[in-house]
Protein backbone atom coordinates (compact mmCIF):
# COMPACT_ATOMS: atom_id res chain seq x y z
CA UNK A 1 0.00 0.00 0.00
CA UNK A 2 1.11 2.77 -0.92
CA UNK A 3 1.63 6.70 1.50
CA UNK A 4 -0.92 8.21 -0.43
CA UNK A 5 -3.42 4.89 -0.16
CA UNK A 6 -2.38 4.83 3.80
CA UNK A 7 -3.52 8.31 4.52
CA UNK A 8 -6.27 8.04 2.73
CA UNK A 9 -7.28 4.90 5.38
CA UNK A 10 -6.36 6.71 8.12
CA UNK A 11 -8.27 10.09 7.00
CA UNK A 12 -11.54 7.44 6.71
CA UNK A 13 -10.75 5.81 10.30
CA UNK A 14 -10.82 9.24 11.63
CA UNK A 15 -14.03 10.14 9.84
CA UNK A 16 -15.36 6.95 11.79
CA UNK A 17 -14.08 8.37 15.00
CA UNK A 18 -15.64 11.55 14.61
CA UNK A 19 -18.56 9.72 13.53
CA UNK A 20 -19.13 7.81 16.72
CA UNK A 21 -18.68 11.54 18.75
CA UNK A 22 -14.67 11.09 18.96
CA UNK A 23 -13.38 14.42 20.29
CA UNK A 24 -10.68 16.52 18.73
CA UNK A 25 -7.95 15.54 21.05
CA UNK A 26 -8.78 11.32 20.44
CA UNK A 27 -8.59 12.39 16.62
CA UNK A 28 -5.24 14.08 17.38
CA UNK A 29 -3.83 11.38 19.46
CA UNK A 30 -4.91 8.81 16.94
CA UNK A 31 -3.61 10.38 14.10
CA UNK A 32 -0.52 11.01 15.79
CA UNK A 33 -0.09 7.04 16.52
CA UNK A 34 -0.62 5.86 13.00
CA UNK A 35 1.64 8.88 12.11
CA UNK A 36 4.69 7.72 14.37
CA UNK A 37 3.67 3.50 14.63
CA UNK A 38 2.57 2.66 10.85
CA UNK A 39 4.06 5.43 8.66
CA UNK A 40 7.19 6.12 10.56
CA UNK A 41 6.85 9.67 10.17
CA UNK A 42 6.92 12.31 13.40
CA UNK A 43 4.04 13.77 14.09
CA UNK A 44 3.56 17.40 13.01
CA UNK A 45 1.08 20.11 13.52
CA UNK A 46 0.69 20.33 9.36
CA UNK A 47 0.64 16.54 9.81
CA UNK A 48 -1.79 16.53 12.29
CA UNK A 49 -4.23 19.20 10.90
CA UNK A 50 -3.60 17.58 7.22
CA UNK A 51 -5.65 14.44 8.78
CA UNK A 52 -8.03 15.81 11.48
CA UNK A 53 -9.05 19.08 9.27
CA UNK A 54 -9.90 20.11 12.78
CA UNK A 55 -8.09 22.35 16.10
CA UNK A 56 -6.39 25.58 15.84
CA UNK A 57 -3.00 26.38 15.62
CA UNK A 58 -3.13 26.67 19.76
CA UNK A 59 -4.64 23.25 20.57
CA UNK A 60 -2.80 20.94 17.86
CA UNK A 61 0.61 21.25 19.47
CA UNK A 62 -1.18 20.41 22.83
CA UNK A 63 -2.15 17.58 21.59
CA UNK A 64 1.01 16.48 20.05
CA UNK A 65 2.72 17.13 23.34
CA UNK A 66 -0.21 15.02 25.21
CA UNK A 67 0.59 12.12 22.49
CA UNK A 68 4.52 12.48 23.66
CA UNK A 69 3.52 12.13 27.53
CA UNK A 70 1.88 9.47 26.79
CA UNK A 71 4.31 7.45 25.18
CA UNK A 72 6.45 8.59 28.06
CA UNK A 73 4.44 7.23 30.27
CA UNK A 74 3.84 3.99 28.81
CA UNK A 75 8.01 3.92 28.31
CA UNK A 76 8.44 4.35 32.11
CA UNK A 77 6.00 1.51 32.72
CA UNK A 78 7.34 -0.81 30.86
CA UNK A 79 10.87 -0.37 32.09
CA UNK A 80 9.74 -0.88 35.54
CA UNK A 81 7.44 -3.44 34.81
CA UNK A 82 10.69 -6.51 34.38
CA UNK A 83 12.82 -8.08 36.63
CA UNK A 84 15.89 -6.69 35.42
CA UNK A 85 19.19 -5.43 37.39
CA UNK A 86 19.47 -2.08 38.74
CA UNK A 87 22.38 -1.01 36.68
CA UNK A 88 20.79 -1.88 34.06
CA UNK A 89 17.48 -0.21 35.26
CA UNK A 90 19.25 2.95 35.63
CA UNK A 91 21.34 2.42 31.91
CA UNK A 92 17.76 1.88 30.51
CA UNK A 93 16.32 4.85 32.44
CA UNK A 94 19.25 6.92 31.08
CA UNK A 95 18.76 5.71 27.94
CA UNK A 96 15.23 6.87 28.02
CA UNK A 97 15.83 10.05 29.26
CA UNK A 98 18.73 10.77 26.68
CA UNK A 99 16.30 9.87 24.23
CA UNK A 100 13.46 11.86 25.72
CA UNK A 101 15.49 14.57 25.91
CA UNK A 102 16.65 14.29 21.82
CA UNK A 103 13.18 13.53 21.37
CA UNK A 104 12.04 16.81 22.65
CA UNK A 105 14.97 18.99 21.58
CA UNK A 106 13.48 17.77 17.95
CA UNK A 107 10.13 18.47 19.17
CA UNK A 108 10.88 21.70 19.85
CA UNK A 109 13.11 22.61 16.80
CA UNK A 110 9.97 20.79 14.40
CA UNK A 111 7.70 23.22 17.01
CA UNK A 112 9.62 25.94 16.14
CA UNK A 113 10.23 25.08 12.49
CA UNK A 114 6.68 24.98 12.46
CA UNK A 115 5.61 27.81 14.29
CA UNK A 116 8.12 30.07 11.66
CA UNK A 117 6.01 27.82 8.79
CA UNK A 118 2.93 28.65 10.63
CA UNK A 119 3.59 32.71 11.02
CA UNK A 120 4.39 32.93 7.39
CA UNK A 121 1.15 31.45 6.63
CA UNK A 122 -0.17 33.78 9.42
CA UNK A 123 1.68 36.69 7.92
CA UNK A 124 0.71 35.92 4.54
CA UNK A 125 -3.23 35.27 5.39
CA UNK A 126 -2.94 38.45 6.99
CA UNK A 127 -1.62 40.49 4.07
CA UNK A 128 -4.22 38.45 2.63
CA UNK A 129 -7.06 39.50 4.83
CA UNK A 130 -5.70 43.04 4.53
CA UNK A 131 -5.59 42.89 0.61
CA UNK A 132 -8.99 41.95 1.33
CA UNK A 133 -9.90 44.54 3.09
CA UNK A 134 -8.24 46.53 0.84
CA UNK A 135 -10.54 45.16 -1.74
CA UNK A 136 -13.34 45.15 -0.05
CA UNK A 137 -12.92 48.12 0.85
CA UNK A 138 -12.56 49.66 -2.76
CA UNK A 139 -15.87 47.15 -3.69
CA UNK A 140 -17.18 49.15 -0.86
CA UNK A 141 -16.76 52.23 -2.72
CA UNK A 142 -17.56 51.22 -5.58
CA UNK A 143 -20.73 49.52 -4.35
CA UNK A 144 -21.66 53.21 -3.19
CA UNK A 145 -21.30 54.83 -5.87
CA UNK A 146 -22.97 52.44 -8.07
CA UNK A 147 -25.52 52.89 -5.64
CA UNK A 148 -25.44 56.47 -6.07
CA UNK A 149 -25.71 56.19 -9.74
CA UNK A 150 -28.64 53.62 -9.27
CA UNK A 151 -31.07 56.02 -7.23
CA UNK A 152 -29.98 58.38 -9.61
CA UNK A 153 -30.86 56.28 -12.68
CA UNK A 154 -33.93 55.33 -10.63
CA UNK A 155 -34.96 59.25 -9.70
CA UNK A 156 -34.02 59.60 -13.27
CA UNK A 157 -36.61 57.33 -14.20
CA UNK A 158 -39.34 58.16 -12.52
CA UNK A 159 -39.23 61.49 -13.96
CA UNK A 160 -39.18 59.92 -17.25
CA UNK A 161 -42.09 58.28 -15.89
CA UNK A 162 -44.13 60.96 -14.33
CA UNK A 163 -42.91 63.00 -17.88
CA UNK A 164 -44.17 60.62 -19.95
CA UNK A 165 -47.78 60.14 -17.91
CA UNK A 166 -47.77 63.76 -18.51
CA UNK A 167 -47.20 63.60 -22.13
CA UNK A 168 -49.71 60.79 -22.26
CA UNK A 169 -52.32 62.56 -20.48
CA UNK A 170 -51.43 65.75 -22.59
CA UNK A 171 -51.64 63.29 -26.01
CA UNK A 172 -54.95 62.04 -24.53
CA UNK A 173 -56.12 65.47 -24.23
CA UNK A 174 -55.17 66.78 -27.24
CA UNK A 175 -56.72 63.88 -29.07
CA UNK A 176 -60.25 64.40 -27.41
CA UNK A 177 -59.83 68.05 -28.31
CA UNK A 178 -58.57 67.26 -32.14
CA UNK A 179 -62.35 64.99 -31.92
CA UNK A 180 -64.58 66.83 -30.25
CA UNK A 181 -63.07 69.70 -33.16
CA UNK A 182 -63.61 67.16 -35.92
CA UNK A 183 -66.92 66.54 -34.94
CA UNK A 184 -68.01 69.99 -34.91
CA UNK A 185 -66.08 70.50 -37.69
CA UNK A 186 -68.18 68.07 -39.54
CA UNK A 187 -71.12 69.37 -38.28
CA UNK A 188 -70.69 72.78 -39.61
CA UNK A 189 -69.45 71.04 -43.22
CA UNK A 190 -72.52 69.65 -43.21
CA UNK A 191 -74.60 72.86 -42.16
CA UNK A 192 -72.41 74.52 -44.92
CA UNK A 193 -73.48 71.82 -47.38
CA UNK A 194 -77.16 72.16 -46.88
CA UNK A 195 -77.37 75.92 -46.93
CA UNK A 196 -74.89 75.75 -50.01
CA UNK A 197 -77.62 73.35 -51.76
CA UNK A 198 -80.02 76.14 -50.61
CA UNK A 199 -77.81 79.07 -52.47
CA UNK A 200 -77.51 76.69 -55.27
CA UNK A 201 -81.16 76.21 -56.00
CA UNK A 202 -81.52 79.69 -54.92
CA UNK A 203 -79.50 80.97 -57.60
CA UNK A 204 -80.26 78.55 -60.68
CA UNK A 205 -83.99 80.20 -60.28
CA UNK A 206 -82.64 83.56 -60.46
CA UNK A 207 -80.08 82.42 -62.81
CA UNK A 208 -82.97 81.19 -64.97
CA UNK A 209 -85.11 84.57 -63.95
CA UNK A 210 -81.94 86.82 -64.77
CA UNK A 211 -81.73 84.72 -68.28
CA UNK A 212 -85.32 85.18 -69.13
CA UNK A 213 -85.35 89.08 -68.40
CA UNK A 214 -82.13 89.38 -70.92
CA UNK A 215 -83.85 87.17 -73.68
CA UNK A 216 -86.94 89.58 -72.95
CA UNK A 217 -84.98 92.72 -72.76
CA UNK A 218 -82.91 91.34 -76.33
CA UNK A 219 -86.73 91.02 -77.42
CA UNK A 220 -87.09 94.53 -76.76
CA UNK A 221 -84.80 96.05 -77.66
CA UNK A 222 -84.55 94.08 -81.52
CA UNK A 223 -88.11 95.50 -81.52
CA UNK A 224 -87.12 98.48 -80.81
CA UNK A 225 -84.45 98.60 -83.30
CA UNK A 226 -86.82 97.52 -85.87
CA UNK A 227 -89.39 100.12 -85.11
CA UNK A 228 -86.23 102.83 -85.42
CA UNK A 229 -85.48 101.20 -88.73
CA UNK A 230 -89.16 101.39 -89.70
CA UNK A 231 -89.24 105.05 -88.90
CA UNK A 232 -86.27 105.98 -90.30
CA UNK A 233 -87.19 103.98 -93.27
CA UNK A 234 -90.51 105.75 -93.79
CA UNK A 235 -89.16 108.89 -93.12
CA UNK A 236 -86.60 108.44 -95.38
CA UNK A 237 -88.88 107.27 -97.86
CA UNK A 238 -91.33 110.28 -97.46
CA UNK A 239 -88.60 112.53 -97.47
CA UNK A 240 -86.86 111.93 -100.59
CA UNK A 241 -89.61 112.59 -102.37
CA UNK A 242 -90.43 115.36 -100.75
CA UNK A 243 -86.88 116.40 -101.46
CA UNK A 244 -87.30 115.77 -105.07
CA UNK A 245 -89.87 117.50 -105.60
CA UNK A 246 -88.62 120.38 -103.32
CA UNK A 247 -86.11 120.73 -105.92
CA UNK A 248 -88.42 120.61 -108.72
CA UNK A 249 -90.47 123.27 -107.11
CA UNK A 250 -87.59 125.31 -106.38
CA UNK A 251 -86.27 125.20 -110.11
CA UNK A 252 -89.63 126.46 -110.94
CA UNK A 253 -89.86 128.91 -108.31
CA UNK A 254 -88.60 131.88 -110.73
CA UNK A 255 -91.50 131.64 -112.57
CA UNK A 256 -93.93 130.51 -110.65
CA UNK A 257 -94.72 132.21 -107.40
CA UNK A 258 -97.57 130.23 -106.56
CA UNK A 259 -95.01 127.10 -107.39
CA UNK A 260 -93.38 128.64 -104.44
CA UNK A 261 -95.71 129.02 -102.13
CA UNK A 262 -96.67 125.21 -102.46
CA UNK A 263 -93.23 124.15 -102.11
CA UNK A 264 -92.79 126.25 -98.96
CA UNK A 265 -96.39 124.32 -98.13
CA UNK A 266 -95.31 120.86 -98.37
CA UNK A 267 -91.56 122.22 -96.89
CA UNK A 268 -93.23 122.93 -94.05
CA UNK A 269 -95.43 119.77 -94.01
CA UNK A 270 -91.89 117.54 -94.43
CA UNK A 271 -90.45 119.71 -91.55
CA UNK A 272 -93.50 119.03 -89.33
CA UNK A 273 -93.32 115.20 -90.33
CA UNK A 274 -89.65 115.03 -89.95
CA UNK A 275 -90.29 116.06 -86.20
CA UNK A 276 -92.97 113.54 -85.83
CA UNK A 277 -91.14 111.00 -86.58
CA UNK A 278 -87.83 111.80 -84.97
CA UNK A 279 -90.14 112.71 -81.78
CA UNK A 280 -91.37 109.25 -82.21
CA UNK A 281 -87.50 108.04 -82.40
CA UNK A 282 -86.80 109.99 -79.25
CA UNK A 283 -89.62 108.60 -77.66
CA UNK A 284 -88.37 104.75 -78.61
CA UNK A 285 -84.85 105.64 -77.15
CA UNK A 286 -86.47 106.74 -74.10
CA UNK A 287 -88.57 103.58 -74.13
CA UNK A 288 -85.59 101.20 -74.68
CA UNK A 289 -83.31 103.55 -72.00
CA UNK A 290 -86.07 102.83 -68.96
CA UNK A 291 -86.10 99.03 -70.35
CA UNK A 292 -82.36 98.87 -69.80
CA UNK A 293 -82.70 101.16 -66.04
CA UNK A 294 -85.23 98.22 -65.41
CA UNK A 295 -82.97 95.93 -66.17
CA UNK A 296 -80.27 97.88 -64.46
CA UNK A 297 -82.31 97.79 -60.97
CA UNK A 298 -83.33 94.08 -61.04
CA UNK A 299 -79.99 93.30 -61.96
CA UNK A 300 -79.32 95.51 -58.47
CA UNK A 301 -82.18 93.74 -56.74
CA UNK A 302 -81.12 90.18 -57.89
CA UNK A 303 -77.45 91.15 -56.24
CA UNK A 304 -79.46 92.14 -53.06
CA UNK A 305 -81.67 89.28 -52.78
CA UNK A 306 -78.21 86.99 -53.19
CA UNK A 307 -76.78 88.60 -50.03
CA UNK A 308 -80.20 88.26 -48.51
CA UNK A 309 -81.09 84.96 -46.59
CA UNK A 310 -83.82 83.21 -48.29
CA UNK A 311 -86.55 80.99 -47.41
CA UNK A 312 -88.88 77.93 -49.12
CA UNK A 313 -90.77 78.70 -51.72
CA UNK A 314 -93.85 77.38 -49.66
CA UNK A 315 -93.07 79.16 -47.05
CA UNK A 316 -93.16 82.29 -48.78
CA UNK A 317 -96.69 81.20 -50.91
CA UNK A 318 -98.29 81.00 -47.07
CA UNK A 319 -96.83 84.23 -45.69
CA UNK A 320 -98.42 85.81 -49.22
CA UNK A 321 -101.82 84.16 -48.67
CA UNK A 322 -101.66 85.47 -45.09
CA UNK A 323 -100.75 88.96 -46.41
CA UNK A 324 -103.63 89.01 -48.76
CA UNK A 325 -106.20 88.33 -45.88
CA UNK A 326 -104.76 91.02 -44.12
CA UNK A 327 -103.97 89.02 -41.12
CA UNK A 328 -99.90 89.97 -41.19
CA UNK A 329 -100.06 93.15 -39.37
CA UNK A 330 -96.64 95.98 -38.97
CA UNK A 331 -94.88 94.32 -36.15
CA UNK A 332 -95.04 91.00 -38.67
CA UNK A 333 -93.92 92.52 -41.63
CA UNK A 334 -90.81 94.14 -39.40
CA UNK A 335 -90.15 90.98 -38.02
CA UNK A 336 -90.42 89.06 -41.27
CA UNK A 337 -88.19 91.94 -43.56
CA UNK A 338 -86.53 91.18 -46.72
CA UNK A 339 -86.94 87.36 -46.06
CA UNK A 340 -89.62 86.87 -48.51
CA UNK A 341 -88.48 89.60 -51.05
CA UNK A 342 -86.87 87.17 -53.38
CA UNK A 343 -90.33 85.46 -53.96
CA UNK A 344 -92.60 88.32 -54.05
CA UNK A 345 -92.85 89.72 -58.18
CA UNK A 346 -93.58 93.37 -58.43
CA UNK A 347 -97.31 93.90 -60.59
CA UNK A 348 -96.62 94.90 -63.82
CA UNK A 349 -99.79 97.39 -64.04
CA UNK A 350 -101.71 99.20 -61.52
CA UNK A 351 -104.59 97.71 -60.29
CA UNK A 352 -106.03 101.00 -60.02
CA UNK A 353 -106.10 102.30 -63.24
CA UNK A 354 -104.81 99.55 -65.55
CA UNK A 355 -102.67 101.51 -67.17
CA UNK A 356 -99.44 102.67 -65.35
CA UNK A 357 -96.85 100.64 -64.39
CA UNK A 358 -96.29 100.73 -60.74
CA UNK A 359 -92.44 101.94 -59.93
CA UNK A 360 -90.17 100.46 -56.67
CA UNK A 361 -87.99 102.76 -54.84
CA UNK A 362 -85.60 102.26 -52.38
CA UNK A 363 -84.56 104.90 -49.76
CA UNK A 364 -82.53 104.70 -46.80
CA UNK A 365 -83.46 100.99 -46.19
CA UNK A 366 -87.55 102.06 -47.11
CA UNK A 367 -89.48 100.67 -49.58
CA UNK A 368 -92.85 102.39 -51.72
CA UNK A 369 -94.39 101.06 -54.85
CA UNK A 370 -96.04 104.34 -56.75
CA UNK A 371 -98.24 104.50 -60.11
CA UNK A 372 -96.44 107.12 -62.30
CA UNK A 373 -100.23 107.24 -64.04
CA UNK A 374 -102.73 107.61 -61.23
CA UNK A 375 -100.16 108.17 -58.30
CA UNK A 376 -101.33 104.90 -56.09
CA UNK A 377 -98.61 104.68 -53.60
CA UNK A 378 -98.62 101.82 -51.05
CA UNK A 379 -96.43 104.25 -48.94
CA UNK A 380 -93.35 103.36 -47.05
CA UNK A 381 -92.48 100.35 -45.85
CA UNK A 382 -90.11 97.42 -44.36
CA UNK A 383 -89.56 95.20 -47.19
CA UNK A 384 -90.80 94.87 -51.07
CA UNK A 385 -93.25 92.24 -49.58
CA UNK A 386 -94.58 94.69 -47.11
CA UNK A 387 -95.52 97.40 -50.05
CA UNK A 388 -96.44 94.99 -52.74
CA UNK A 389 -98.91 93.57 -50.22
CA UNK A 390 -100.29 97.19 -49.00
CA UNK A 391 -100.35 98.34 -52.98
CA UNK A 392 -102.92 95.76 -54.07
CA UNK A 393 -105.01 95.72 -51.04
CA UNK A 394 -105.49 99.45 -51.09
CA UNK A 395 -105.72 99.00 -54.46
CA UNK A 396 -108.90 96.31 -53.62
CA UNK A 397 -110.01 98.31 -51.35
CA UNK A 398 -110.48 101.60 -53.21
CA UNK A 399 -112.20 99.21 -55.62
CA UNK A 400 -114.99 98.05 -53.18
Amino acid sequence: MTLDEQREAIRHELEALRANGAHRRELSLHACKRLFFDLGIRPSMAAVRELTQTGSASDIPKDIDHFWERIRDASKIRVGAGAIPKVLEEKAGELLGALFEHALVQARESVASERSQIQAVLDEAEQRVREAQIRHEASEQALQRSEAYAQAGWARVRELETGAATATMQHTTGHDVLHSVMRRLETENEKLAQRLEVEQATNASLRERIDALHGEMQQNAEHYAAQIKDAVAEAERRVKPMLVELDSLRSMASTYQTGIRDASRKEFDFIQQLSTAKSKADRLEDQVRSQSDEIDALTRELDRTRGQSTIAPELAQLLRALADEGRLGEQAFAMLGTLVDGQVAIPLHCPKCDDGEPELSNVDGRYELLCPECEHSSGMGHSRFEVVTRFLSTARASSV
